[in-house]
């Protein structure tokens, strides 16, 4: 077994971390690319199982289809920068970790409350790209999760300060809640080939720039087709918390994209028209998901009456099954309708319209 004392000398980490080295029920770490928010968790992991002998541990992630998409590669690198290979037994789909624990890489999205038990005794959960992390997902770990020490770390990337992680954990956190937030400036390790990227984000993306590098919340980008007609909206008041009306239909918009890993995302607006108003009630983004994975997402969110608005490739039939997103909407259980194909021009067409009814659109 390795030296610890070898150990201290090869761990590292920025100083903005330090707080998150104190006993917490939950620790989470948000901020922009480059800032060694990953690193830390992963090397704070290892360390964790190293020191604590039969330490049982989960990676999460919202979606893991493959542990390619888990951070099992990191944590397999962080294992070999600290010497510590001898101590720890990697296998294709885990880690063994000393005194005959575990690591293990789950998506909490296809967990159900039967089978997320399969994760009690896990002393250490991570959350990786908590950002992602659904309401469902995070009511789901935190009572299964719930050793006598046990902790719960997330990282992530704000996206909207309606998302779980952000109001769980920066909006009202619990006082038993460690949360630092780290950008690339907080990191003496920036790597020199991310500089580069960097500065070209500083001088060319605005908005975009400070998401993506300082961690702020994402807004409309340049260049987007609604970016004066949304700004316009939040300079009217007219962007906020609106609830659904339960006696009206709710409709889901879609915007079709694809199954594979580079495929543009599936993008679905909740809407109900009330009187002269168009009120937004919902948005949801999955990339990479099929058509069973974006209704069990419309379910989760409350929106299994919601009328399905699908576009006109709705009624293109799959190669391998035969069957359209209509056929399998429909056998889901959801009301459905295809928007006819207009010809050419009317994807220009569409999109003024939508501007013509951004002024009706809002909350009250």
């Amino acid at each position: 077994m390795s030296d610890p004392r070898e150990v201290r000398i090869r761990a590292t980490k920025p100083d903005v971390f330090a707080p998150l080295d104190q006993p917490a029920r939950y620790k989470g770490a948000w901020g922009g690319r480059g800032s060694g928010k990953s690193h830390y968790f992963a090397q704070a992991l290892v360390l964790e199982c190293f020191s604590h002998f039969g330490t049982r541990a989960v990676c999460i992630r919202e979606y893991q289809r493959t542990l390619q998409q888990s951070s099992k590669a990191l944590v397999e690198a962080t294992i070999r920068r600290l010497g510590l290979i001898s101590s720890f037994r990697i296998l294709h789909d885990r880690i063994e970790t000393p005194g005959g624990g575990l690591i293990m890489f789950n998506g909490l999205r296809d967990h159900t409350a039967e089978s997320i038990k399969s994760l009690e005794g896990c002393r250490r959960a991570w959350i990786e790209e908590a950002q992602t992390l659904t309401e469902r997902s995070l009511k789901l770990l935190t009572p299964t999760i719930r050793e006598p020490d046990a902790e719960i770390w997330a990282s992530w990337n704000p996206r909207h300060r309606t998302d779980a992680i952000d109001k769980f954990l920066r909006g009202n956190p619990p006082e038993s809640a460690i949360v630092v937030r780290a950008n690339y400036s907080d990191n003496p390790w920036f790597p020199p080939g991310l500089e580069a990227d960097r500065l070209y984000d500083e001088k060319n993306s605005g908005a975009h720039y400070r998401h993506v590098w300082e961690g702020d919340y994402m807004q409309v980008f340049e260049g987007a087709y609604f970016a004066d007609d949304l700004a316009m909206a939040d300079k009217d008041g007219r962007i906020g918390e609106v609830r659904a009306d339960p006696n009206l239909a709710s409709r889901a918009f879609w915007d079709i994209g694809g199954a594979g890993a580079r495929a543009d995302a599936t993008a679905i607006w909740i809407v109900q028209f009330v009187t002269s108003e168009i009120r937004v009630l919902d948005y949801i983004e999955l990339r990479g998901q099929k058509v069973g994975d974006v209704l069990a997402e419309l379910r989760h969110r409350g929106w299994e009456k919601a009328i399905c608005h699908l576009p006109h490739d709705g009624s293109n039939a799959n190669n391998v099954t035969g069957k359209t997103y209509e056929d399998h909407i429909r056998e889901a259980g959801f009301s459905t309708t295809v928007t006819r194909n207009a010809g050419a021009g009317a994807a220009r067409r569409r999109i003024e319209a939508v501007r013509r009814l951004f002024p009706r659109c809002g909350s009250t």
